[in-house]
C-alpha cells in the first residue's frame, strides 16, 4: 500500500492496523483492524464523531471483534503453520481456482462424502495464496472461514434477518435470498462445502441459487493416494505425539481402514486410525503397561472386598473371604 498520499496521522493508523493484523496471523490487510485502531486512537476523533451521531463506541468495537472471530482468515492460519499440508489434491485445487476466476458462476461448491477432504482443498488453496502460487487475480484474495456456530449463536441472526424483511429463520431459503444478489453481481465469492444429499436438498431445489454455484465433485482418494497423504502428514503427528511413525504403519492404516471401516471414507478414516494408534502408544509409553495396571487395580479391588467381608459375621461372608 502506498502511504505517501496520506497524512502523517493516517499513516500511523494504517501502519498500526497492519501490525495488529500481522500479529493476529493475517497476511492481508483487513479494514476491520483499521476501524479497530481508529476506535482506540488517543486523539479520539472517531469516538467523538460516533458519539455525535448517537452511536456507541464500545458496541461498535465489540461488533468488530465479533466479526473477526466469526470470519477467521484461513491464510493467516496457513502462515502460522496451523494448517495440515495438502497432498495429492492438486487437480481439485486447480479446478477450484479455475472456477473462482470465471466471469459468471464463479462460486465453486465442493461436493463429496464426509471425510474425503473437501475442507482440506480450501486449506490447500489458502496455502497456495500465502506462497503466491495462484493466478494473478487471486493473489490479493483472502479466504474467510464462516463459523456457523458463532454466526447463529443467540438471537442476533434471527433478529437481523427480521430487520431486513427476511422473516423468521425457518429454513435456508430466507438467508439464501439475501445472498443471491451479491453472488450474482460478483460482490462476494463463496466456496461452498457440502455433501451430495445436502446439495440436492438445499441448493439444487432452488434454481436461482443453483445458478450462482458451479459444482466441483470431490471423490474419495485411492489407497495409494491416501498413503501419500499420510506420508505428508506424518511429521505433524510425530511431533504432536512424540513418537516415530513407520512407513509400514502408514501403509497398514490406509489398507486396513479401507478394508474394514466401511461406514466412513478415505483419507479421514486412515488419518483417524494413525492418530488413535499414536495416541495409544504415547499413553503406554508414559504410563504402566496395561496388563500390570489391570492387575494392580484388581488387587486393590480384592483388598477392598476382603476388608468388607472381615466386618461381616455371617457364615457366607466367611466362606467368600477364604476364597
Amino acid at each position: 500500500m502506498d502511504l505517501n498520499k496520506f497524512t502523517e496521522q493516517a499513516k500511523i493508523l494504517i501502519q498500526s492496523a497492519q501490525m495488529k493484523a500481522l500479529g493476529a496471523g493475517h497476511q492481508i490487510f483487513m479494514p476491520e483492524y483499521l476501524l479497530k485502531v481508529m476506535l482506540e486512537d488517543e486523539l479520539g476523533l472517531v469516538q467523538d464523531l460516533i458519539n455525535a451521531c448517537g452511536g456507541n463506541v464500545q458496541s461498535i468495537s465489540d461488533a468488530v471483534d465479533s466479526a473477526i472471530k466469526k470470519f477467521p482468515v484461513v491464510e493467516g492460519l496457513a502462515m502460522q503453520g496451523k494448517l495440515d499440508p495438502v497432498i495429492g489434491r492438486d487437480e481439485e485445487i486447480r479446478r477450484t481456482m479455475q472456477v473462482s476466476r470465471r466471469l459468471t458462476k464463479n462460486n465453486p461448491v465442493l461436493i463429496g462424502e464426509p471425510g474425503v477432504g473437501k475442507t482440506a482443498i480450501v486449506e490447500g488453496l489458502a496455502n497456495r495464496i500465502v506462497a503466491n502460487d495462484v493466478p494473478l487475480g487471486l493473489r490479493d484474495a483472502k479466504v474467510l472461514a464462516l463459523d456457523r456456530g458463532a454466526l447463529i449463536a443467540g438471537r442476533s441472526l434471527e433478529e437481523n434477518l427480521k430487520k431486513v424483511g427476511a422473516g423468521a429463520i425457518s429454513g435456508a431459503m430466507d438467508a439464501s435470498n439475501l445472498l443471491k444478489p451479491a453472488l450474482a453481481r460478483g460482490e462476494i465469492r463463496c466456496i461452498g462445502v457440502t455433501t451430495l444429499d445436502e446439495y440436492r436438498e438445499h441448493i439444487e431445489k432452488d434454481p436461482a441459487l443453483a445458478r450462482r454455484f458451479q459444482p466441483v465433485f470431490i471423490s474419495q482418494p485411492t489407497e495409494t493416494d491416501t498413503i501419500s497423504i499420510l506420508r505428508g502428514l506424518r511429521e505433524r503427528y510425530e511431533v504432536h505425539h512424540g513418537i516415530r511413525i513407520t512407513d509400514g504403519a502408514i501403509i497398514a492404516a490406509a489398507t486396513l481402514s479401507n478394508r474394514y471401516i466401511t461406514d466412513r471414507f478415505l483419507p479421514d478414516k486412515a488419518i483417524d486410525l494413525i492418530d488413535e494408534a499414536a495416541s495409544r502408544v504415547r499413553i503406554e509409553m508414559d504410563s504402566k503397561p496395561e496388563v500390570i495396571d489391570e492387575l494392580e487395580r484388581k488387587v486393590i479391588q480384592l483388598k477392598i472386598a476382603a476388608e468388607t467381608l472381615k466386618k461381616e459375621s455371617n457364615e457366607n461372608s466367611k466362606q467368600r473371604l477364604k476364597k
